[in-house]
């Protein structure tokens, strides 16, 4: 199998290190310069609760992919999806297939509209990871999952050869499934819950939790993002409710987004991708959505804020 991976940042820099160094796929990674060459000059370096790793890494450069390869692992963030289809599109041919593991929803129709139906898979990541400041791809707690599938629920020949890659690859748990959109919906409710929680309140979700009020408010919202999930043709399973609602009491969980991380240190944030998505989904269900508004509100805000440079230390 050949992959391209796009990017080599907490993502795509983990899942693809992780098949490199279990030398089940030839690897690729497409790289802006910067990253590019300090991949080249250090290696890609993984530090994680699985066992760090390091190693030499093939690269390309924006503008130098061309066709050839079995899978397109795009693992960028959602703000920067124009960019990423630009620099992939040359890559992909009749044998391509894409899998995406960014946030949300709406990325599946963008890319089935560039490329088509029959080129998109459906995928999600589970797992707390960051790029630190010195290149490493830092791994923050044991959540390793990278779940995909046809979007029309069968189990193809692709899909599977994807899982057999990754099954020898330490520190990932990969599965081909057939409800991948149900399971793409579930990611979504608990990351809008978690992202509304942390976003609004600064704070990860042990500290809400900690708070007066705090487990109440984001079991709340949970409800109510199971509510829009339903309205969808996609109601929750009794297991992932019950889960999240004992990831949601936890007092001691240090469980943040990346918007919290991001939004911290000063950066871009999804917030039209997730929040802004989920306040339509919220309005067209008919859920309640008042805090789903004032999130939203809160990181369009934030969003003014930055592009004017009133950040703290901007």
């Amino acid at each position: 199998m050949r992959m391209l991976v796009l990017g080599a940042g907490a993502l795509g820099g983990y899942y693809g290190g992780r098949l490199v160094e279990a030398g089940t796929a030839e690897v690729v990674f497409l790289l802006r310069p910067a990253r590019r060459a300090q991949v080249v000059r250090d290696g890609l370096r993984i530090d994680s609760p699985f066992g760090a790793w390091q190693g030499s890494v093939a690269t390309l450069g924006t503008g130098e992919a061309r066709p050839g390869w079995d899978v397109i692992l795009l693992s960028c963030k959602a703000y920067d999806l124009d960019d990423a289809i630009a620099a992939i599109r040359p890559a992909v041919d009749a044998r391509t297939v894409i899998l995406p593991v960014l946030n949300g929803l709406s990325h599946v129709d963008r890319l089935v509209a560039e490329f088509g139906a029959d080129r998109v898979l459906g995928g999600l990541a589970k797992i707390q990871a960051m790029l630190a400041a010195d290149g490493t791809v830092r791994q923050l707690n044991d959540w390793r999952w990278i779940t995909f599938g046809e979007p029309d629920g069968t189990l193809s020949e692709r899909v599977r050869a994807i899982e057999a890659a990754f099954a020898p690859a330490k520190g990932v748990v990969a599965a081909a499934v057939p409800d991948i959109m149900a399971r793409m919906w579930e990611k979504l409710v608990h990351l809008g819950t978690s992202a509304i929680g942390t976003v609004l309140m600064r704070a990860n979700v042990g500290e809400i939790a900690r708070s007066p009020g705090g487990v109440d408010f984001l079991h709340r919202m949970l409800d109510r993002n199971a509510a829009i999930a339903d309205a969808r043709g996609f109601p929750m399973r009794e297991a992932f409710m019950a889960e999240f609602r004992a990831v949601f009491a936890d007092t001691q969980a240090a469980y943040a987004t990346s918007m919290l991380r991001d939004l911290e240190a000063g950066g871009r944030i999804e917030a039209d991708h997730i929040l802004g998505f989920l306040l339509e989904a919220a309005r067209a269900a008919g859920v309640p959505h008042e805090v789903h508004e004032a999130a939203f509100l809160h990181a369009k805000a934030y969003e003014q804020r930055r592009a004017a440079g009133r950040l703290p230390g901007g």
